[in-house]
């Protein structure tokens, strides 16, 4: 079959990835950010969101080896599907509060969005070449959040005009179904890894998918290796912030403030991403170990100076906030809102950085994409157990200086444990791992455009494709 060359390119394969999370992942952040779909019931939100995670973290723990067999194509496509039920889900509680089919939902859309997001991990961390996997980041990244920034900025549209978010309305949310059925549609445009060809002419990988037998295996022998054990308290702690992060927007913050400062989030998300993947984990004339302790070096300057300014202004109130300033919330139209509001914002530029230079590491420790789309589900998986705790201890209504120790703690706590993982990294993976070049050979298709041809080359394992650049 015909592609265009730069259709099989990996950094088109990234943005369809992109735009495939901000259509799907990005708009149900978006809608959250727009009241919950107009859900008031809290126990009920606790429940969903509970019975999600969990359903996220045990789905995750397998689903790198669903994406080997299936294919990345088939996953992503699945995965995408739950987020569609869970946004319907929401519109039927709205209009006919059907409790049980938003609680169902949640779970549903725990298992598929594993899938979803070992596809993504897969794809993100193995198409590029390995100079380029910062930048990879910073592509998919920015255009995830920008959903997310979307939705938030909608969220601050209307609280400035109103003063509040009542219940979504019909045609809102029929808006985002149609981009969420977008995302769908987009999914089915990725190419598997034996079929997308990097700049220096290599094919991703010879098969296209994978077998039950090697992917216990894969699992068991990733499971045994040290490095995997030590990057599991980064993992954990990756999305842990989250929880405290938003009980304090919700506790000191009024509505259209706590929509701006979801607003700043999206931004900094954003920033973050194309500096730390173009400018550290990239960074020109470095070798790659001595990018990844640069990465580290930035993330940990930043977590530091970012939570030791949160921590100045945290010892200063707790979750009685409001009854202590006689009913008062902050409004960004305050004189002392504009130190909160920066914080915000660099809480997720921080977050952007930390993220990325998890998924450098686990990239840096291999090329091979079934092995990093087992890495990127176990990664996701205990993310996910971290995101569980965390609200946990936030729902019992823990003081916020606890909560805020726990989450700098295991922040702090995950770089050292990197530091010995980077100490392995090579300064390339391609002379240890199979990697399918330019050869000569009968051509049987050809890559319009630019004189790629696809052929048919016979090794020792069976028939795969190969590219050969035509001059």
């Amino acid at each position: 079959m015909r592609f265009p060359a730069i259709y099989v390119n990996p950094t088109s394969q990234i943005i369809l990835v992109g735009v495939t999370c901000f259509a799907t992942v990005g708009m149900y952040v978006a809608v959250s950010n727009l009241g919950a779909g107009g859900t008031r019931d809290v126990a009920l939100s606790d429940i969903s969101n509970g019975v999600l995670y969990g359903m996220f973290a045990i789905t995750g723990l397998v689903s790198g080896g669903i994406n080997n067999l299936l294919g990345p194509k088939v996953t992503l496509f699945v995965g995408t599907l739950g987020y569609a039920l869970y946004l319907g889900a929401l519109w039927c509680f709205q209009v006919q509060g059907t409790r049980w089919f938003l609680i169902l939902a949640g779970g549903i859309l725990g298992f598929t969005a594993a899938l979803l997001w070992s596809a993504q991990g897969s794809i993100m961390m193995s198409y590029p070449l390995e100079k380029d996997k910062g930048k990879a980041f910073s592509i998919f990244w920015s255009i995830f959040q920008s959903g997310a920034f979307i939705g938030a900025a909608i969220a601050l549209a209307i609280n400035i005009r109103s003063g509040g978010l009542n219940a979504v309305s019909t045609p809102t949310y029929i808006a985002f179904l149609a981009l969420i059925f977008l995302g769908v549609a987009s999914a089915l445009l990725v190419l598997p890894p034996n079929r997308v060809i990097r700049g220096d002419g290599t094919v991703v990988k010879i098969e296209a998918s994978s077998k039950v037998r090697d992917e216990i295996v894969g699992m068991v022998r990733l499971l045994k290796d040290w490095r995997t054990l030590a990057l599991l308290p980064m993992f954990f702690a990756s999305t842990y912030p989250y929880a405290y992060q938003g009980s304090v927007n919700a506790t000191v913050f009024d509505g259209p403030t706590r929509a701006l400062n979801a607003t700043l989030e999206g931004a900094g998300s954003i920033v973050g991403a194309l500096f730390v993947g173009f400018f550290v984990l990239d960074a020109k004339h470095l070798g790659r170990r001595a990018r990844g302790y640069l990465g580290l070096a930035v993330v940990t300057t930043l977590t530091i100076v970012i939570w030791s300014v949160s921590l100045s202004w945290q010892v200063t109130f707790q979750r009685d906030y409001v009854q202590k300033h006689n009913g008062s919330f902050i409004n960004y139209h305050d004189s002392n809102y504009a130190g909160k509001g920066t914080l915000y914002f660099f809480y997720y530029f921080n977050d952007s950085c930390y993220q990325a230079l998890i998924y450098w590491i686990m990239s840096a420790m291999t090329n091979d994409p079934f092995q990093l789309a087992r890495f990127a589900g176990l990664y996701k998986a205990v993310q996910s157990a971290g995101n569980a705790g965390s609200y946990g201890m936030d729902a019992v209504l823990t003081p916020l200086l606890n909560e805020h120790l726990a989450s700098w703690t295991m922040l702090l706590v995950s770089f050292p444990l990197a530091f010995t993982v980077l100490r392995t990294i090579k300064e390339t993976n391609y002379d240890g791992e199979n990697e399918i070049d330019v050869a000569d050979g009968k051509p049987t298709d050809t890559v319009a455009g630019v004189g790629l041809i696809i052929e048919e080359v016979e090794i020792e394992k069976g028939t795969v494709s190969r590219a050969e650049q035509s001059v």
